[in-house]
């Protein structure tokens, strides 16, 4: 019966009927263990500790509650970024924000897969774009089927996967920046004379019709204390033909970039092109010629300036 009542004492929290701390473990031995954090000193203080291990308690009870509160909350993620060329893009924003990523051709391994881009200078990116394929190969394939084609006839068979592709290709200027086409290939260079690039061909997609237009583009500027790799000039042009464009953004575009890179006196560009839009349907006027252009600095203050730019350009 002695036994059986120290038990039920030391369960009750009472010793020799005395209060017991309960931050002792009831374990048979009192050696310095502790529950809920507290040790065994404040059994030696007569159950002094009792009020601290409440105040404690209660504590942790509040910590507890605020973790499940903060596990709970669910983060909503950030809204999506879209930018459509049918709003106002501000002159300093080349580069559209959000647009995916084309992979590039790549000699590294694990890499010689990835085909849409041929262009072995610029950075190697894994592919993120091949994963539109067969949702663009099933938009080709209805809509061979819309035409009342037959898309399971032998001749048009891969005809979504290769249009898909193409598309890819026409439009891979959405992966290409400007700080991918520099690549520090700019030179502090003590000339102040100007320099042109003419005739670089140029291919691009109306974003009307989504089909062809192509001609060419001549460059000029004046540099102040920097000049700019010639080939760049050219992959500039690429960055902003290869996508959904009309030719008097596109124009802009150029110009705009190439102050950018190399703070010139002025930039002055000049885009000839054709539209197929105008020569397959619509009036069909084979002949017919878009020219566009924008002068930047100088080359808009200073006629004679841009009429020297405008001479060399138009000489053959």
């Amino acid at each position: 019966m002695k036994d059986q009542k120290e038990s039920n004492n030391r369960e009750n929290g009472t010793e020799n009927g005395k209060s017991r701390c309960l931050c002792v473990l009831s374990n048979g031995n009192d050696r310095g263990e502790t529950m809920n954090g507290v040790n065994n000193q404040c059994a030696a203080n007569g159950g002094a500790g009792e009020s601290e291990v409440a105040i404690y308690n209660e504590r942790a009870v509040q910590q507890n509650d605020n973790n499940m509160q903060q596990n709970n909350i669910v983060k909503k993620p950030g809204p999506l970024r879209t930018v459509s060329w049918n709003e106002n893009v501000e002159d300093s924003e080349l580069d559209i924000p959000g647009t995916p990523r084309t992979p590039r051709t790549s000699t590294t391994p694990g890499h010689e897969k990835c085909t849409f881009h041929h262009d072995l200078e610029l950075d190697h990116r894994p592919p993120t774009r091949e994963d539109l394929l067969p949702e663009m190969s099933r938009s080709y394939k209805l809509l061979l089927s819309s035409l009342g084609e037959d898309p399971e006839r032998q001749g048009l068979l891969k005809t979504p996967e290769r249009a898909a592709k193409a598309m890819l290709f026409f439009t891979k200027g959405y992966d290409q920046s400007l700080k991918d086409v520099i690549n520090d290939a700019v030179f502090d260079e003590d000339h102040d004379e100007m320099v042109v690039v003419k005739d670089i061909e140029m291919f691009s997609m109306c974003e009307h019709h989504l089909v062809p237009f192509y001609g060419k583009v001549s460059i000029g500027y004046l540099p102040s204390k920097k000049i700019l790799g010639l080939s760049k000039l050219a992959r500039i042009v690429e960055i902003f033909s290869r996508r959904l464009q009309v030719q008097e953004r596109l124009t802009k575009q150029i110009a705009i970039a190439v102050t950018k890179a190399v703070q010139p006196v002025g930039v002055a560009v000049v885009v000839e092109g054709v539209h197929m839009c105008m020569v397959m349907r619509g009036v069909q006027k084979i002949n017919s010629k878009t020219v566009t252009s924008t002068m930047l600095g100088v080359f808009r203050n200073d006629p004679k300036t841009r009429e020297e730019f405008l001479n060399l350009v138009n000489s053959k």
